[in-house]
């Protein structure tokens, strides 16, 4: 509790006595603002300072009430650079700021991994000729720092890079490949705002008030708290065992070392549950901070923090996702996501939970990578078709191509006939096809729980199912193990999700 009193009082003071004006750091040299929208510019200020904003032609002032001020642009076409000149008792001028589409790019390690080499990982795919070819003045990323907090934070850390042979290594992979896919097709500028954590399940990103909301998630929430509570008496209990701990330690690394033996790990304090992010905690430092910054959507690859509890994600990321849209208030943006690539630990569950959420989810789109995972790696380095994947799914949701094929197929109804089950599919495109040789990945079942491998053959836009030793059968699954493998794709080259027809 005198922790959240003294940081409660820290940001109490900081919001005292400002003297010069100070934009959020989202407002800066080589910033990008969306297109054909009203675009909020804020900061703070003294109390009753009056600011004046102009850029591209507009000018507009207000008053800064109780030390915060706000000013909307009208609607701005594709375009720049500008310069933005904010004016109180100081005047502050950024320059470089182009108009065009921005998205936020979020998630865990999969979308921070970066273009360029990362300690402990394999390399992207053709990371060098990507990063030589990388030279796009108008794409720029704001990386947003990572600093946890248990409440919700008005500012934050970070800055606009623009995208350059140098640069780029050390943007988003997946937000690069998906920022210079769109960039490509529709000749604007692209502003990438990452904002991802490695090993973050998708509570940290949802707000404490949002889970809340629910009893499931609230469990959550009460987990938290208690641990919050007993934190200084479990850190106490550590602190009088600390010295048997590290006198124990040493003799373990010397006989170790002596036998050569791997190390063991030097003990350690417990974690600060107020430090882990927990419950809206990543929401509160990183996503917050951004409200009300003007963008298109969201594309967004995590899930894998989430692998044991399936079910409970098929609330969770909902949840998450009517989250962000309501604390945005700007209607259901556009949210594109990436179902997790097959691995050894990671369950089909979990690849169920999400398809289902781009089911349920209105303006979501769910982009399958199971032709480019490695079942042995977490980290798969297949990163470009990701991001290609996420920019037809942005074309044709975000940007109104009703042309583009997007999806792969996905499983729509299950009808038996004789021995035989036929599938049927929606986002076919013109047909549906195997992938370098004949169709696999099926198996079937008589009597819904013992599954054997199955026969499968295109007809058309249906396959049909069945196996020697089942008679009738009850019901049908395609690539449902964490090693997920199979070779269905429609004609527009795309990979099926993973299903089962026996869904709980």
């Amino acid at each position: 509790m005198k922790k959240v009193i003294l940081y409660i009082c820290f940001m109490l003071l900081g919001k005292v006595a400002i003297a010069n004006v100070i934009p959020n750091p989202l407002f800066s040299d080589n910033a990008v603002f969306q297109q054909n929208v009203a675009v909020p510019i804020w900061g703070i200020a003294d109390r009753n300072e009056r600011i004046t904003v102009s850029f591209a032609g507009q000018t507009f002032s207000t008053i800064a009430i109780n030390g915060h001020w706000m000013v909307k642009l009208n609607p701005l076409k594709a375009g720049g650079p500008f310069d933005l000149v904010i004016q109180g008792k100081n005047t502050v001028t950024f320059s470089n700021i182009l108009v065009g589409e921005v998205w936020i790019c979020s998630g865990q390690s999969n979308m921070e991994r970066q273009l360029g080499l990362r300690g402990g990982q394999k390399p992207i795919d053709n990371w060098k000729a990507e990063a030589a070819a990388a030279n796009y003045p108008q794409i720029r990323e704001f990386a947003v720092g990572r600093n946890p907090s248990p409440f919700p934070m008005s500012n934050l850390k970070g800055k606009w890079t623009v995208c350059d042979t140098a640069t780029v290594i050390q943007f988003s992979a997946v937000g690069y490949f998906f920022g210079s896919e769109l960039h490509k097709k529709l000749n604007v500028p692209i502003g990438l705002i990452h904002t991802s954590w490695g090993g973050t399940p998708a509570e940290k990103w949802t707000s404490r008030a949002a889970l809340e909301t629910n009893d499931e998630l609230k469990r959550l929430v009460d987990a938290y708290d208690e641990a919050v509570f007993k934190y200084p008496e479990v850190l106490h209990k550590y602190r009088q065992s600390e010295p048997v701990l590290l006198q124990k330690w040493v003799a373990d690394t010397l006989s170790a070392s002596e036998n050569k033996k791997p190390l063991p790990q030097k003990p350690m304090p417990p974690a600060d549950p107020l430090r882990s992010g927990d419950c809206g905690g990543l929401f509160n430092s990183m996503i917050y901070p951004l409200i009300p910054y003007a963008f298109k959507g969201v594309i967004w690859y995590q899930g894998e923090s989430n692998s044991g509890r399936a079910k409970q994600y098929q609330t969770l990321f909902p949840t998450m996702i009517g989250d962000w849209r309501k604390q945005w208030n700007i209607g259901d943006f556009p949210f594109l996501f990436v179902q997790i690539a097959p691995h050894v630990n990671m369950t089909p569950e979990i690849r169920e939970a999400q398809l289902l959420t781009s089911q349920k989810i209105p303006n979501t789109a769910m982009i399958v990578t199971i032709d480019c995972g490695d079942t042995t790696d977490i980290h798969p380095t297949h990163k470009r078709p990701v991001g290609e994947r996420l920019a037809l799914a942005a074309r044709a949701l975000a940007y109104g191509e009703k042309e583009v094929m997007y999806s792969g197929p996905v499983y729509n109804a299950f009808k038996i006939k004789g021995n035989k089950a036929e599938i049927s599919f929606t986002h076919t495109a013109n047909g549906l096809m195997a992938k370098d040789g004949h169709l696999f990945g099926f198996t079937i079942s008589e009597d819904g729980k013992n599954f054997v491998s199955a026969k499968a053959e295109i007809k058309g836009k249906i396959v049909v199912v069945y196996s020697e030793m089942v008679k009738i059968p009850r019901a049908v699954r395609y690539a449902f193990t964490n090693n997920a493998n199979g070779n269905l794709f429609n004609s527009a080259g795309l990979p099926a999700s993973p299903f089962r027809t026996d869904i709980d």
